[in-house]
């Protein structure tokens, strides 16, 4: 039924030529060249056997043979861009794209992803694990789960969470010999990452040392990773380390901990949410307290 389909390209290229009147125009629109124009118009007249298009110079008009076709392709390149449009208006709405720190991603939503996509199967979950602030316009973006003190301008901000940060390290670290208190840190490899020291920690647990000079990182789940791998004692936050504690490859070092200033925040733009934005909603809230 379709083996004498002409081409697709040689359809725009004849529809756009005549439209523009030109075939210097069409090359333009289409970003092809000119040669490139006028060769697939005559493949397309000795394809249907007739002239589309009366030359004169470089302007070009349509034949009456033409002039009907080309209305025709008109019709049926915009029921193709209508159904292309279709078919990815409905992916779009089923696609959740959500933006978060690389540590949280990491963490704590990968080992609770599973749940929602058994519990929403129709809708497939894009992560966007970033540092950076994402913009919902220009990233595309839906949704996104913002560690700080909120606040944040033109947008809806729902708190998750609060956390708090305190020592771990492996089991196996220093072949199994921990510290006791908090005065034995001093003799340790002790990791951080870049926008959270431990004098605030020290404090807390009435020592007076610096703030050391590293391992520090940009990433808490690279900390974490090195903390696991034996690497040294970690000061982390719960929510980052709270899977680990529990399957035993972290232990929590003393009972002393801070609060933190930030806060995890569910963040959207403004206005009423599509229903994909509220089913994460609904589970992350339920996720967060979980006691599993």
């Amino acid at each position: 039924m379709f083996a004498r389909l002409p081409p697709l390209s040689a359809l725009r290229a004849v529809e756009a030529a005549a439209r523009l009147g030109s075939f210097s125009g069409a090359a333009d629109e289409i970003h092809v060249t000119h040669g490139a124009v006028s060769h697939q118009v005559k493949a397309m007249e000795a394809f249907l056997g007739v002239s589309l298009f009366v030359r004169n110079g470089r302007r070009v008009a349509l034949t009456g043979e033409g002039r009907a076709f080309a209305d025709r392709i008109r019709a049926a390149l915009r029921d193709i861009s209508d159904a292309a449009e279709t078919i990815s208006r409905r992916d779009r709405d089923n696609r959740l794209t959500v933006s978060m720190l690389p540590s949280f991603a990491a963490r704590w939503l990968m080992p609770r992803l599973g749940r929602f996509m058994e519990k929403y199967p129709h809708i497939a979950v894009n992560v966007h694990a970033s540092l950076a602030l994402v913009s919902f316009a220009r990233d595309e973006v839906d949704v996104a789960v913002r560690f700080g003190r909120g606040g944040w301008p033109n947008v809806h901000a729902e708190k998750l969470m609060g956390d708090e940060r305190f020592p771990v390290a492996s089991p196996r670290f220093n072949r199994g010999r921990l510290p006791r208190r908090p005065a034995n840190l001093a003799q340790y490899r002790l990791l951080r990452t870049d926008d959270e020291p431990w004098v605030p920690w020290f404090k807390a647990a009435g020592v007076q040392f610096p703030d050391p000079k590293g391992p520090i990182f940009n990433d808490a789940a690279l900390m974490v990773h090195a903390a696991i791998d034996g690497r040294g004692i970690a000061l982390a936050r719960r929510s980052i380390v709270e899977d680990a504690l529990a399957a035993g490859d972290l232990v929590r070092l003393f009972d002393i901990a801070i609060q933190t200033e930030e806060s995890y925040y569910l963040v959207c733009p403004e206005g009423n949410p599509p229903d994909k934005v509220l089913a994460f909603r609904e589970w992350i809230l339920a996720e967060t307290k979980r006691k599993d």
